[in-house]
């Protein structure tokens, strides 16, 4: 019976999308370097294929992180930590981040924080444009 993947093979793809995009690499660009077709670097960050310890640590050098970044964390950040990877993982969000780290001066960056929040709050359902309540 072959081994089906876990919750941490999940959590691992996930971080590995994250920090793939915050490098600016393609899924082929990851492959090519550790070895895989960007098929094989798609199961890994959708969670369907599991890591092997060599590849993951090839990974990390890539990616320059340590191997343990990609494992959760034994105290109570470890939740917090996977929202952060789940918008990182957002189409274009790390695109946004780095735009936005560009902007210099302080005054523009809260006014193009306030344009952004705007933003959401008008492309939210009437019902929880104010947080749900009326």
């Amino acid at each position: 019976m072959p081994k089906q993947t876990t919750e941490v093979d999940r959590l691992v793809g996930i971080r590995i999308t994250a920090l793939r995009k915050a490098k600016g690499l393609s899924q082929t660009a990851l492959g090519n370097a550790v070895g895989v077709t960007f098929q094989q670097v798609q199961k890994y960050e959708k969670g369907q294929n599991r890591v092997g310890a060599g590849r993951l640590r090839e990974i990390a050098r890539l990616l320059e992180v340590p191997v343990s970044a990609f494992f959760e964390e034994p105290n109570d950040s470890a939740g917090r930590d996977d929202n952060v990877f789940g918008f990182l993982s957002t189409q274009g969000a790390v695109d946004i981040l780095r735009a936005y780290v560009q902007i210099e001066d302080d005054q523009l960056r809260r006014e193009v924080l306030a344009i952004v929040r705007s933003a959401a709050r008008l492309s939210r359902p009437a019902g929880l444009a104010n947080g749900g309540a009326e």
